[in-house]
């Protein structure tokens, strides 16, 4: 006689499906992400949300924000010293910092990727030589080599994206190459090479799951990394030139104003540092339900 009970499989969770619950379950990565996703609709859409043009002169000068007894409402972030609405520039500013540090981030990690795991899946000549050219090259802090390109380029966006984007490539080479380097030597790997397994199998079905916790967190630093340096060199006046609403450039043309404007530089200021605090916690994030998916 068959039983009434029926048993019902309970379906095993994938490592895909743990890491997301484990990032679900952390509040600061999901505040992070929800922020993220904001700043990533506020940079795409930002040309259709400013009220003004960006160079265009609208009202008083350095007229306080609307919080200020002596601010207007029409101005929300108030004016700089030339007329023009600070919520516009900063709008526009994030395709400048924001968006071009993702693009940055994201054309570096292709590169470096597929360089580094072509590195990583070789030994030999080929290999030694890499290793100690990425050592020469990040022996030189990011912000100094843009800074050398530029000198050698000259000023300008263009410019510093590629500076930027040549600095940031040598870190995912090496970081992927590490990584990858040591998942090969691992037994199981080896045995899977005595099995038959050719190296994109190996890659895509044993190598990738076990980095992707480095490939994440080298990421998100380069996108902070590029935020940061973006801001730097328009600071510097070494990237975007006036009359540019680059967040560092902003924060460059209107220091001279902290005292008597506080609002054209504390503003380009905390959008800088909100925006790299958001994609840390992200990644932070990101690092933690990762290894615990694999756990």
């Amino acid at each position: 006689m068959l039983s009434s009970n029926v048993y019902q499989e309970q379906k095993i969770p994938t490592q895909w499906e743990r890491s997301w619950l484990n990032f679900r379950a952390n509040s600061l990565a999901m505040f992070g992400l929800w922020c993220l996703l904001f700043l990533i609709l506020v940079t795409i859409t930002a040309q259709w949300l400013v009220p003004y043009l960006p160079h265009q002169q609208v009202g008083e000068l350095l007229m306080p924000p609307s919080w200020d007894p002596s601010g207007h409402v029409e101005f929300f972030f108030g004016t700089d010293d030339l007329g023009r609405d600070m919520l516009t520039r900063l709008l526009l500013g994030s395709q400048l910092t924001f968006g071009y540090a993702l693009l940055i981030a994201f054309a570096s990690a292709v590169i470096g990727f597929a360089i580094g795991v072509l590195a990583g899946m070789t030994r030999g000549l080929k290999s030694s030589i890499l290793n100690h050219a990425l050592d020469t090259v990040l022996s030189i802090p990011s912000l100094l080599l843009a800074i050398i390109v530029v000198a050698y380029m000259g000023p300008g966006e263009n410019n510093i994206l590629l500076a930027i984007w040549l600095a940031l490539i040598p870190r995912f080479i090496r970081a992927i190459y590490t990584a990858v380097h040591n998942e090969v030597e691992k037994d199981y790997i080896i045995a899977a090479r005595l099995d038959g397994a050719n190296n994109f199998y190996l890659l895509y079905n044993s190598i990738l799951p076990n980095i992707l916790t480095v490939v994440t967190t080298e990421l998100t630093r380069a996108i902070s990394i590029a935020i940061l340096d973006i801001a730097a060199l328009g600071f510097l006046g070494l990237g975007a030139q006036a009359p540019s609403s680059e967040w560092g450039a902003m924060l460059g043309d209107s220091i001279e104003l902290i005292y008597l404007a506080p609002w054209t530089v504390t503003l380009p200021g905390l959008a800088i540092t909100f925006s790299v605090l958001v994609v840390n916690l992200v990644g932070d994030g990101l690092r933690q339900a990762l290894n615990a998916g694999i756990d």
